[in-house]
């Protein structure tokens, strides 16, 4: 039976493995080398980190990260969302942007937005079936193993947390 529950330091080692295989793959991360517990947990909100299971496995992994550290964009966050490769195309990657979406939605989050690699299609697909939009292709964006990469930026807004007065009138 899958479950996504909350994310605890002492999931780390296998959230760590898991993103050492998205590491492994090219397809996920700029990101070349693994990264210690501190620079993990410094680089993702306090909010919002999840892992889902069966059993006693975690198969994969949720987290968002800060956009800006300027006020203002405190309801946006980056999505990061990992899935064990023995473990896919099994519903875990749905089962933790469903629970993400309404934690981040709870938290006060109005707009989740991720890059990702443009040949990833797996993830685009999971991420446009819970209403992310594809805003561009960010052409050249890094260098990954000393070839250029293309980034498709993709967003979704919350339907239940009220925008900001200032995204209001913009949008």
């Amino acid at each position: 039976m899958l479950a996504v529950r909350a994310f605890t330091e002492a999931d780390f080692p296998a959230v760590s493995a898991i993103y050492q295989q998205g590491i492994a793959s090219g397809q996920a991360t700029f990101q070349v080398a693994n990264k210690s517990w501190q620079e993990w947990d410094g680089s993702m909100l306090p909010q919002c980190r999840l892992v889902a299971v069966s059993g006693d496995n975690i198969l994969g992994w949720a987290a968002l990260s800060a956009v800006s550290a300027r006020p203002v964009y405190a309801g946006v966050a980056e999505v990061s969302i990992y899935v064990a490769n023995e473990a896919k195309q099994r519903g875990v990657g749905s089962a933790l942007m469903h629970r993400l979406i309404d934690d981040s939605e709870a938290a006060g989050f109005w707009t989740l937005q991720a890059g990702i690699f443009s040949e990833n299609l797996a993830s685009i697909a999971l991420h446009q079936k819970y209403g992310f939009k594809l805003l561009g292709i960010r052409e050249k964006l890094g260098q990954l193993h000393g070839v250029w990469r293309d980034v498709a930026f993709m967003e979704r807004r919350s339907q239940r947390v009220g925008l900001p007065a200032i995204v209001e009138q913009a949008v």
